[in-house]
């Protein structure tokens, strides 16, 4: 039971990782591909609003086609789908079919977000330390990913980067037929000796799942929590290396930022796991965003190439432990039958963030310039900080 959970686990931080490689890919290509296609900031965005659509399709069907057709399968599916996505823009079709392929890898990608977070949430022993864990190697495929795109971003074949992103994902597949041979979520976890929850009143008397979940509140405000955190990171990842290189006067290697900012992400996830624990998950995300913001002033006050790039380095630092403590403080706040259907929700509007708000800010920056990127940050972790105040700390208080 050890192994095969280990096995899981493994394969969940892997399905991670690729989410986190999916992530990290587009910032250094942006300025690329508004060359080669001839548009501008909020053209290229659209790229950005087409993901958003096939994140927000996966986090709406994700509970019904988990429950109906077993988490195993789906996750197999939703990686079949991602790879036929990343085949499309390894053509460098015309734009129009380009921005198709993020339509289905940002569906195959919502799927793997929601299912690695709702399976490792609903673990019932070191969650919060698997939880960092995971998210570490989130951060560890958004920092490797910008080092193979920037130097793919100047060949004259840029878009074969993609194949690297099938190469991984099929990978994927053979990780998850082998840890979850398409069962559903209930069976993997009675292999590794963890019994089904247990069923809630509303359940008993027959409710809808759905019904169940939208009705508690704690599950929206979460989620519209973590749609702004992971919009504010991805728009960082995304946008970042425009912003040195148009108002910081950076070299071609400007998309090196990127990766320092993911990784300060990753290290972040393992390395305040005891600051966490200290001070408390709840009350040290307030930290957390504080510290973010005033980094982000820094960056936006102070015209200097180097400095910027060490606080972005920071900032991915402290913004980094924030989503794994969410995912890990909504499995001790929702009830234990729907903690899978929650924090799939929850995660699939996070990745349904990391497509909206990178669109937003292109849009914006299409109307005035990409200066305007560090007052919109500075803006959404604000929002942060208030609508964490209204989160519950724990279970009691739902009722």
């Amino acid at each position: 039971m050890r192994r095969r959970g280990r096995i899981q686990f493994a394969t969940l931080c892997w399905s991670i990782f690729v989410a986190g490689w999916n992530d990290g890919t587009l910032g250094p290509l942006l300025l690329r591909l508004q060359a080669v296609y001839h548009v501008g900031y909020a053209v290229v965005s659209l790229i950005f609003i087409v993901n958003t659509v096939g994140f927000v399709i996966g986090a709406s069907t994700y509970l019904y086609l988990t429950e109906r057709f077993k988490f195993g399968v789906m996750v197999v599916f939703a990686s079949v789908i991602a790879i036929v996505g990343y085949a499309l823009e390894a053509s460098a079709p015309p734009f129009p079919a380009y921005v198709i392929g993020y339509l289905l890898t940002g569906f195959g990608m919502s799927f793997l977000d929601a299912g690695s977070n709702a399976f490792v949430a609903s673990l019932s022993e070191d969650t919060s330390t698997k939880m960092g864990i995971m998210h570490a190697l989130y951060g560890l495929g958004a920092m490797c990913s910008p080092l193979v795109s920037t130097q793919f971003a100047r060949f004259h074949r840029w878009s074969f980067v993609y194949f690297a992103h099938i190469g991984i994902t099929i990978f994927n597949i053979v990780l998850q037929l082998l840890a979850f041979r398409l069962k559903s979520q209930d069976d993997c976890l009675q292999e590794i000796g963890q019994p089904p929850p247990e069923k809630t009143k509303e359940s008993e008397a027959g409710m809808n799942k759905y019904k169940q979940v939208f009705r508690l509140r704690a599950v929206h405000l979460m989620a519209f929590f973590i749609l702004t955190y992971v919009g504010v990171e991805v728009t960082i990842g995304g946008w970042i290396v425009t912003y040195v290189i148009k108002e910081r006067h950076g070299g071609a290697n400007s998309g090196y930022i990127s990766s320092g900012f993911f990784g300060g992400l990753t290290v972040g996830r393992i390395a305040l796991l005891w600051l966490n624990k200290k001070v408390g998950e709840w009350r040290v995300i307030f930290l957390y965003v504080l510290i973010c913001l005033g980094l982000e002033l820094v960056v936006w006050l102070v015209p200097d190439l180097l400095s910027g790039a060490i606080c972005v380095s920071f900032v991915g630092f402290f913004l980094g432990p924030i989503f794994p403590i969410v995912m890990n403080h909504a499995g001790n706040v929702l009830p234990p039958e729907l903690i899978s259907g929650g924090i799939g929700w929850i995660a699939s509007f996070g990745s349904a963030g990391a497509a909206m708000f990178p669109f937003i800010t292109g849009a914006i920056a299409s109307g005035t310039s990409i200066a305007s990127l560090q007052p919109l940050l500075i803006a959404m972790m604000g929002l942060l900080v208030i609508v964490w105040a209204f989160v519950p700390r724990s279970r009691e208080a739902l009722k």
